[in-house]
């Protein structure tokens, strides 16, 4: 699959974990991914409610907006925590489709103290948006929006797997020395047959290693 540069890395993650599946017959467990692919839609297609979890995606955090990784915890029931530790209650829902690649739903979080009824009471914490209707949250309703903050990138599961993604970076590196960042061709047709013959020379390479391994092996 080849497209312009104007299309972000992500809009990779679909039209990829297809092929994915066609070739594996089923869901993979686990996908290890760089920044550029930290959206919520990607931790909810590795999400399994089992406990613990079959698999999930591996992807470093992305400070978008100028959150971290912690900035956001949530109850048992998936709502967002606000600094002075209440939950925060759903205040509305809407269809997005226009925010990122997905249609999906999306969710208006508010302060406690002040709706679905004022509770009189002052925000303990004294946070400087109490004077402008107290804080807010707006985010996807889909689990993958929780996972993205709650993902333990700490752990030793993560780190082990993460570590499988060196081959993918040789493969990259592959690509990059046969040309594939700046391709001297004049249309999309041609570089789409350039790339193609990328992969397949790249993929030829591994059959040989494989072959020459095996009869080293006998």
């Amino acid at each position: 699959m080849t497209q312009p540069f104007d299309c972000g890395d992500v809009s990779y993650f679909f039209p990829l974990l297809r092929q994915v599946e066609t070739h594996l017959g089923a869901k993979p467990r686990y996908g290890t991914f760089d920044a550029a692919f930290d959206a919520w839609y990607v931790y909810a297609y590795f999400h399994e409610e089992n406990e613990p979890p079959r698999g999930f995606a591996l992807v470093p955090f992305s400070e978008k907006g100028g959150f971290q990784a912690n900035a956001r915890t949530f109850s048992a029931e998936g709502l967002p925590i606000c600094e002075a530790g209440f939950a925060m209650p759903i205040k509305f829902k809407f269809t997005d489709r226009t925010s990122c690649l997905v249609e999906h739903e999306r969710a208006k979080y508010v302060c406690p103290l002040l709706f679905p009824e004022r509770s009189g009471a002052s925000c303990p914490i004294k946070h400087p948006r109490w004077k402008k209707g107290g804080c807010t949250a707006m985010m996807p309703t889909s689990i993958g929006a929780r996972l993205r903050y709650t993902l333990d990138r700490e752990s030793a599961a993560y780190k082990d797997l993460y570590r499988q993604r060196t081959a993918v970076e040789r493969i990259n590196s592959q690509a990059v020395a046969l040309g594939i960042e700046r391709p001297h061709l004049r249309n999309g047709a041609a570089i789409a047959n350039h790339n193609t013959l990328i992969y397949l020379l790249i993929n030829l390479w591994f059959l040989q290693r494989l072959h020459q391994k095996l009869r080293e092996a006998d």
